[in-house]
C-alpha cells in the first residue's frame, strides 16, 4: 500500500483565501441586496466601471477575474434596470463600451461609504504595520499570476 500526500485544507492557503473572501463578500452582498437590489458581481461591475468608464464587457471580465457569464449577466442586468448604457464604440461597430449612468452614479456614491466602511471594519483587527504587510503580501501574491503557478 503506498502513502498518498496529504492536504490539510484548513492550511491549505488558496483554500484558506477562497472562504475569508466568500465570508466577507457574503457579509457585504446581504447589505447591497437588500438596500441596493444589487448581486456581488453586479457591484463589482459597477465599482470597475465607475473607476474606468468606458470598458468592454470582455474588459469588465479581466478586470475582475469574474467568469465571462456572470459578468454578461450582471451588465444585463445592470442595463435593464437602467444603471448602466451601452454604447457602440468610434468606428467599430462590433465593440461596444459600457458605462454607469446617472441612476447607477447616484447607487455608487450611497455604496460606496459603506464599502469603505465595512473594509474599515474588517481592517481594524490589524494594526497599521500589519495592514501595509498585509497590502505587501497581497501585492506580492498577486504578481506571481495563476497561469504560472498552475504550469
Amino acid at each position: 500500500m503506498t502513502s498518498r500526500p496529504k492536504l490539510h485544507l484548513e492550511k491549505f492557503l488558496p483554500y484558506r483565501l477562497s472562504v475569508l473572501s466568500n465570508t466577507v463578500s457574503s457579509a457585504i452582498a446581504a447589505a447591497y441586496f437588500m438596500n441596493f437590489g444589487l448581486s456581488i458581481p453586479e457591484w463589482r461591475v459597477m465599482a470597475v466601471l465607475a473607476a474606468n468608464p468606458g470598458l468592454s464587457a470582455a474588459e469588465v471580465t479581466a478586470r475582475t477575474a469574474m467568469d465571462k457569464v456572470a459578468v454578461s449577466r450582471a451588465v444585463a442586468h445592470l442595463l435593464e434596470r437602467g444603471l448602466l448604457t451601452r454604447e457602440m464604440h468610434g468606428d467599430d461597430r462590433r465593440r461596444s463600451v459600457l458605462t454607469l449612468s446617472e441612476a447607477g452614479y447616484r447607487i455608487y456614491d450611497e455604496i460606496v461609504p459603506l464599502a469603505l466602511g465595512r473594509e474599515r471594519q474588517l481592517l481594524a483587527a490589524l494594526t497599521p504595520e500589519e495592514r501595509i504587510q498585509l497590502d505587501r503580501i497581497m501585492d506580492k501574491l498577486a504578481s506571481q499570476g495563476l497561469p504560472a503557478m498552475m504550469s
